[in-house]
């Protein structure tokens, strides 16, 4: 695949939709742990058969994907029990310039609300996705960031890098606050195009049954005041 054709296309579609989820290829970066993403043709018209067919091999937690509770939970709530008021519905995209991890003090300027869907926005977006090697010092939430949320209500938070938290340890630590909460995470989302404002959200992941999480595709249109 071309260098051009693995870029995001973040332009407004038909409808003024943005789409924010990042395209699925592959040999695309992914978590260091999690599978290589294969995409392998395995029927082709051009060789003789009556249609084309591909088999897919990558993680349930590659590109633009939602964790559910049971990511870190045991006793956590699969992906196929999400609600769909989670990811469908008003949010609003908050942009950070915390370089380093968002944390309490880059979120109390926000005026948050109870059942909010809060996108967060950072370097990452314009510096992560540019690369096609995985970024080990890309910006996530912090575990006092992500409780501040869970203390406000927030319902739904998505951040644009493959995890919400870091990529040491403390990653982990801020996953279990908000899904012991009941807050449903979108991770990997490509933000580059889109200001920072409300926006209608429909994300919608695979309903695998009785996964810890599943890829989505995520699409935004801006609300008019």
């Amino acid at each position: 695949m071309s260098d051009n054709a693995r870029q995001h296309n973040g332009s407004p579609q038909t409808g003024g939709w943005i789409d924010v989820s990042v395209p699925v290829y592959g040999g695309m970066v992914h978590w260091p742990s999690d599978p290589e993403v294969e995409i392998e043709r395995i029927a082709d018209i051009a060789e003789g058969s009556p249609a084309n067919l591909s088999l897919i091999t990558m993680g349930a937690h590659t590109g633009t994907h939602i964790d559910a509770p049971l990511h870190f939970l045991a006793d956590g709530a699969p992906i196929d029990q999400m609600p769909l008021a989670a990811m469908v519905g008003p949010a609003r995209v908050i942009e950070i310039r915390n370089p380093r991890a968002v944390e309490t003090d880059d979120l109390r300027s926000q005026p948050l609300e109870r059942g909010d869907r809060i996108l967060l926005k950072t370097a990452n977006s314009h510096r992560c996705w540019s690369t096609g090697d995985f970024v080990e010092d890309f910006v996530g939430l912090s575990p006092a960031g992500a409780q501040y949320l869970v203390d406000r209500g927030v319902r739904t938070v998505g951040i644009d890098y493959l995890s919400i938290g870091g990529y040491a340890s403390q990653g982990d630590n801020t996953h279990q606050v908000l899904l012991r909460a009941g807050i449903w995470v979108i991770e990997g989302l490509d933000l580059s195009s889109v200001p920072p404002g409300r926006y209608d959200l429909v994300c919608l992941p695979l309903r695998l049954v009785g996964a810890e999480g599943a890829p989505a595709r995520a699409i935004l249109r801006p609300i008019r005041s």
